[in-house]
């Protein structure tokens, strides 16, 4: 399995629907609004490397108010 965190910097007021759209996204665990320089940290826990792409650079950045992102793949699961 491989584990990556998505930080997620939304456009202005849309965080909080944002949120649930991520957590829809098929190998996405969990989703949270947090403070500072992005809007929502996605942890996902999929099968390869290849999945993280697909998870964060096509599903998750496709999504409707996500002006950028940033995947961090964890090294020990």
């Amino acid at each position: 399995m491989v584990v990556a965190y998505v930080m997620v910097k939304a456009h202005t007021g849309k965080a909080d629907r944002l949120r649930g759209d991520i957590e829809a996204v098929d190998g996405v665990t969990a989703a949270h609004i947090v403070a500072g320089d992005v809007d929502v940290i996605a942890k996902a826990d999929v099968d390869s490397p290849g999945t993280v792409k697909s998870v964060a650079a096509t599903e998750i950045q496709g999504l409707d108010g996500v002006e950028d992102t940033h995947t961090y793949v964890a090294m020990n699961s």
